[in-house]
């Protein structure tokens, strides 16, 4: 299907860190233990529904969502459950599943999605543990149940730093990814949108799939759904729009396709502090420390993360892979004091934005131009200045600096005038790398919304 339109977007930041995954796929990972975290999913409280020892297979019911009982949450392997996780006040905050090697799944009977009402579709997704790969405009939570959106948009390019390729990623997966927009037509008729970078290769799977197609260039976040569905058909109070990513749309895919929960996935292992890099397979909750293919550079302390470093979790060594993640990053881990600071500015191994270092000139050097940035903040919380720097990366009609006054504030009125149901905390997380006040403008962000959702239920 053509093009149906192009967008050009000028504001932005490509933060040019080392450590890009190399085009190597390892062998698959098997992992000691696998972890749901209710934490992946915002505005979630789980009930839970097995017990330690109890036993399980791919695809069964672990916790349900409390406010949406029918909405379930299912184990990426079989096992056992090893260990309910708690925090303060007995919170859930992890189950672990320790595999049996067999990775048993429950069977679904699925089909093709045009011959089943949409009601049976929607069980399907929700019986399965798929249903939480859609993500519901405004508040970037798991869509709701009974809902039916405006729209379903899925960015078919990731623009963050270190991010995988998906052209690489999903090079075989055709028939999962068009099976998923066969599912998504069956519950939105008309209005599934994919978002293309004017850089994907015309060989790429996603130039072959059939739906409403639309073109990005520009830095990033040009690859950020919420960035792309501002300009395509943005989202409001009355106006819900699902997202998804492509590898969420695969495992749709691949459950009315086969019939089985599957979330394995192609996911890439970056970052400076790593001898070597490249992409493996392996599934959802795996943990970090299972990835000895890809050693530690020695004597230096390392951040894992999952996800990219503008915003994924910091879940330690012996964390796990997040539900909705695709990479891991290991960066340098620092806190400490410079001598001058921003007073030495001939300096080319530093990274600026504000243009502070002589290193900005470093972009003209292509892609050989790239910089180990650790986890220094470089400074301290201070005075919230009314800058324009906000509005230099962030490719939305959105005054970010007024946005979060109001949201500290806790004025309801300015923050719904404000566009605070266009955004979520990854939209605005150039922003803060970029804050000369050192705001944390991403916490904010998500007690923004999630003050709305307690306000408007």
């Amino acid at each position: 299907m053509n093009m149906c339109a192009s967008y050009k977007l000028r504001k932005g930041l490509n933060i040019p860190l080392q450590g890009e995954a190399v085009m190597m796929t390892a062998p698959p990972v098997s992992s000691p233990l696998y972890e749901l975290k209710p934490s992946d999913f915002k505005n979630l409280t789980p009930k839970l529904l097995v017990k330690e020892g109890d036993t399980v297979q791919a695809g069964t019911p672990v916790y349900s969502h409390k406010d949406h009982p029918q909405m379930l949450f299912t184990s990426p392997v079989s096992g056992t459950v090893h260990q309910i996780v708690r925090g303060e006040k007995r919170k859930v905050t992890g189950i672990r599943i320790l595999p049996d090697g067999r990775n048993a799944g429950v069977r679904f009977t699925a089909g093709a999605p045009e011959d089943l009402p949409s009601e049976r579709v929607r069980e399907l997704l929700l019986q399965s543990g798929c249903w939480p790969l859609i993500i519901r405009r405004p508040y970037g939570i798991p869509a709701y149940p009974a809902e039916t959106p405006r729209a379903v948009y899925i960015s078919c390019f990731d623009s963050a730093p270190l991010a995988p390729r998906y052209d690489y990623t999903f090079a075989e997966a055709y028939d999962s990814l068009q099976m998923g927009l066969r599912v998504m037509e069956r519950l939105c008729p008309g209005n599934v949108h994919l978002g293309l970078s004017d850089t994907t290769s015309p060989h790429s799977v996603f130039h072959r799939l059939n739906a409403r197609k639309h073109t990005f260039s520009g830095p990033h976040p040009s690859g950020n759904p919420g960035v792309q569905i501002h300009h395509v058909c943005p989202a409001g109070k009355e106006q819900v729009v699902w997202t998804l990513s492509p590898m969420g749309l695969s495992v749709i895919g691949r459950l009315f396709l086969d019939g089985i929960y599957d979330t394995s996935r192609t996911v890439a292992v970056t970052g400076s502090s790593l001898q070597t890099t490249g992409y493996v397979r392996c599934h959802a909750g795996t943990q970090i420390g299972a990835l000895v293919g890809f050693p530690r550079k020695r004597d230096a302390a390392v951040r894992t993360i999952s996800g990219n470093p503008l915003t994924g979790d910091n879940v330690g060594e012996d964390g796990f892979l997040g539900f909705h993640h695709q990479q891991i990053t290991f960066i340098p881990e620092s806190g400490s004091r410079e001598l001058l600071g921003w007073a030495r500015p001939l300096r080319l191994k530093k990274f600026s934005a504000a243009r502070t270092y002589i290193s900005y000139l470093a972009p003209l050097l292509g892609e050989t131009a790239r910089f180990s940035l650790n986890t220094n903040t470089n400074g301290g919380a201070r005075a919230f200045v009314l800058t324009r720097d906000y509005q230099k990366v962030l490719p939305m009609d959105i005054f970010v600096s007024f946005l979060i006054k109001a949201i500290l504030a806790e004025d309801i009125d300015k923050m719904e005038k404000l566009g605070i149901y266009e955004v979520i905390p990854e939209d605005l997380a150039l922003c803060e790398f970029i804050c000369p006040s050192k705001i944390e403008i991403q916490d904010i962000l998500q007690k923004g919304i999630d003050l709305m959702i307690k306000e408007m239920q």
